[in-house]
């Protein structure tokens, strides 16, 4: 079972869970601010809405299209 870090916490999941999927077991589900200062969240599930953007490891990511490993760093509130 890999082990993540998200915003900070720990958070553990099964082999093969994207990082949107551990996202929503986590808590709200939302991968980042709008500059409006709305959360935001996932719509298509396929990375054609790109509202998934997180920061993994560094780098922007779709959380849909990204799955989840051990040791990856995911920031939404950047």
């Amino acid at each position: 079972m890999p082990e993540l870090i998200l915003d900070g916490c720990t958070l553990r999941v099964a082999e093969g869970t994207s990082v949107a999927a551990a996202l929503a077991l986590a808590g709200d589900g939302c991968t980042r601010t709008a500059v409006t200062g709305q959360r935001r969240a996932p719509l298509c599930g396929m990375g054609i809405c790109q509202e998934c953007r997180v920061n993994i490891d560094g780098r922007r990511r779709l959380a849909c299209q990204t799955l989840c490993r051990d040791g990856m760093h995911v920031e939404t509130r950047t």
